[in-house]
């Protein structure tokens, strides 16, 4: 990962960068529907864009991260791995006790991340995906039914 990387707070009035939300929700109207309830946070390499999260409270003591992305170009660089702490670190500035994140069944990257960087598993929505999706998802070739939930005490 290139150390000139810088994780900020997106600014008001600042567009949050979609292209790279959508690589994690492929569902603009999700996105539209809660971006704006949340904190989105960028991670810039120069003036460039390159990766993304957005934590939203969902009670007053826990925190979710509802997206979490990378440009196509820079993963595997261990950028993810960097924005996933900064939002736990975020998270427990902002006096969270829990912090949660969901995942496809089917994202076996993200759910080993997850598991490496302290989250455990919780629960699992059955059917999620078919519930809000129009469009069938695959990803490694298995398709993207359930959401895995788990979550980490701060």
């Amino acid at each position: 990962m290139d150390s000139e990387m810088n994780i900020r707070v997106l600014n008001t009035g600042e567009k949050p960068p979609m292209e790279l939300l959508l690589l994690a929700d492929p569902s603009q109207a999700m996105v539209e529907a809660y971006i704006d309830r949340g904190e989105c946070f960028v991670a810039e390499e120069g003036k460039q864009v390159i990766g993304v999260y957005v934590l939203i409270s969902s009670s007053p003591e826990t925190v979710e991260i509802i997206n979490l992305a990378v440009a196509e170009e820079h993963q595997g660089k261990g950028i993810g791995r960097a924005l996933l702490m900064d939002a736990i670190q975020t998270a427990k500035r902002q006096g969270y006790k829990t912090i949660e994140i969901g995942t496809g069944n089917s994202s076996i990257g993200q759910l080993a991340l997850y598991q490496k960087c302290g989250f455990r598993l919780t629960s699992i929505d059955r059917d999620y995906f078919n519930r809000h999706y129009e469009e069938k998802i695959y990803e490694n070739g298995i398709q993207c039914i359930d959401m895995v939930r788990l979550s980490q005490d701060l």
